[in-house]
């Protein structure tokens, strides 16, 4: 079965995998085959075919050094040709496309941590809740050594990934140093399935007022989602802040779940078509049971696909406000079909629209891929592609979706910045190596702590002025917090503290009574509607 694709931003190397830039899934394979097939006016496929077995032929037989057909085909030619058409159809080797197929699902077998590259060694940055690698004591900041006895020197981290990854059961031994430990520490796991959530564990802003972050969109994203409103009292809720900002996509169908959950029964969610596929309109069937309470939306420029899916949906029907920076702005279909030796093919097949009618993709067409991915191009509206919401408020095509309400997101100053890439990690590794790993519940930094800060980056030639440390004490002791309660407490900890204390989502919190007149002025206008007819 063929799937729809995601490829945006993934940022630190994972045990499992992530992809790299957002899209989504859907179609079976057969439906493109015979699609293409059906259609009487495209040229026959065998005359390109054979001019390219020629050209194969003549460098095969001519070229200096013996030619491997795995590297030119699949690592040449099959990726060259899908780089002429768009930005996000890909070829899959056998081990990339296992990759995929683990994060759509959400499980791996392995040990269950994040690890990232640091001074060219591989560390853990993060062992997750209850995993093998959680209960045997591996913190954030060990070193990974060794793994079975093969030392991981010169290895990237991706590689390091796959040996720690394997069959559920089989045994595996990590060998880290710590510091403060002289020693070398070893660890002897058994590996199991590891599933990892796409919807961050909800909690109360404030009395009423809930926040759910849905990281990506998985096969268990709608079901997740509606565990969580159900674990806090959906029926009691004031208002919710959804956190959408840096989820690069995923599974259609789970999109259209998530969108379900909150719209109207019938209302529609999306809809897609393209050269070869008819017009497919997707619709809530569930709907949201009357619960109309207030919502806002957080995105960023690194919210895309299926993301982009959810908040298009939402801003279309007004059913909330959307906060933040304009997305993405991909609007393209990738089906992901299986093909011989357990690889894989994302091919884009359609554009997606959202209920207005919008198309939201950006251009990619004569610019660098590095400016499409990063945003650099900016995301100017499509002034032909003027739209209306349910209430009658003017959308836009064209760049993404265009928030309700800009967020800004600070740029770093030096400091910042600097603490930010590794400033804060290292300390915490040292901090905790002369100190107790158990912190209360409830912790937050002192002005010892702070102090301690300051010294350790005086010591290490961090350039700073004193007026700086002091102006950015509130930014450092949030960001000081998450990396504390990541090695005291735990992953799930440390993002709970750290969303609580970020002022974009006070921001969310307090919009809440405009989101409300969103609601009641669609409300109004529907009303009307139906009298009239």
């Amino acid at each position: 079965m063929a799937r729809k694709l995601r490829s945006l931003p993934a940022f630190p190397l994972i045990v499992l995998s992530c992809a790299l830039f957002g899209g989504f899934y859907g179609s079976r394979v057969e439906v493109v085959a015979a699609a293409a097939a059906a259609d009487p006016y495209e040229p026959p496929p065998e005359r390109d075919i054979d001019k390219f077995i020629k050209i194969y032929s003549l460098v095969s037989r001519n070229s200096a050094e013996p030619l491997n057909p795995d590297k030119a085909i699949y690592k040449g030619a099959i990726p060259g040709m899908l780089e002429t058409l768009d930005p996000h159809s890909n070829f899959y080797d056998q081990r990339d496309y296992k990759m995929l197929l683990e994060d759509q699902r959400g499980r791996y077998s392995g040990v269950g941590m994040q690890i990232g590259p640091r001074n060219e060694k591989t560390v853990v940055m993060a062992p997750f809740p209850g995993s093998p690698a959680y209960r045997a004591g591996l913190r954030p900041g060990d070193i990974i050594q060794f793994v079975n006895d093969r030392s991981t020197a010169g290895l990237t981290t991706t590689e390091v990934a796959d040996i720690l990854k394997g069959n559920r059961g089989t045994a595996v031994k990590i060998v880290v140093t710590r510091e403060g430990s002289p020693d070398f520490l070893s660890f002897s796991l058994v590996r199991e399935d590891i599933s990892r959530k796409t919807v961050s564990d909800g909690f109360w802003l404030k009395p009423g007022i809930a926040y759910l972050k849905i990281l990506s969109f998985g096969d268990n994203t709608g079901r997740e989602l509606d565990d969580n409103l159900k674990r806090l009292g959906e029926n009691n809720l004031k208002g919710l802040v959804l956190d959408l900002r840096g989820n690069p996509g995923g599974l259609l169908n789970e999109a259209v779940d998530v969108a379900d959950h909150f719209l109207r029964k019938g209302q529609t969610i999306v809809s897609h078509h393209g050269r070869m596929s008819a017009e497919r309109t997707l619709t809530a069937h569930a709907g949201n049971h009357g619960r109309n309470y207030p919502m806002v939306a957080i995105v960023n420029r690194y919210s895309a696909s299926a993301s982009e899916i959810v908040a298009g949906a939402l801003q279309d029907h007004d059913r909330a406000l959307i906060l933040g920076e304009t997305t993405f702005g991909k609007g393209l279909v990738q089906s992901v079909i299986n093909l011989p030796n357990d690889t894989g093919l994302a091919l884009t097949t359609a554009h997606f629209y959202t209920p207005s009618g919008r198309l939201i993709q950006r251009s990619y067409s004569d610019k660098p891929l590095y400016d499409y991915y990063y945003h650099q191009d900016g995301a100017p509206r499509d002034l032909n592609d003027v739209k209306m919401t349910d209430s009658g408020r003017t959308v836009y095509g064209g760049g993404g979706i265009t928030p309700d309400e800009d967020y800004a997101t600070p740029k770093l100053d030096t400091l910042q910045a600097a603490l930010y890439r590794t400033g804060l990690f290292d300390f915490t590794r040292g901090y905790f190596a002369t100190h107790s790993s158990k912190l209360p519940t409830g912790w937050m930094p002192d002005d010892a702590i702070f102090q301690q800060l300051h010294d350790y980056l005086t010591q290490h030639q961090y350039r700073f002025e004193e007026s700086q440390f002091q102006q950015d004490r509130a930014w450092i002791r949030r960001y000081l917090v998450r990396e504390l309660y990541l090695y005291a407490f735990n992953v799930d900890e440390s993002d709970r503290v750290f969303e609580t204390s970020d002022p974009e989502v006070e921001r969310a919190a307090d919009a809440m009574p405009r989101a409300e007149s969103l609601v009641e002025a669609a409300r109004k206008v529907i009303v009307q509607r139906m009298r009239v007819q």
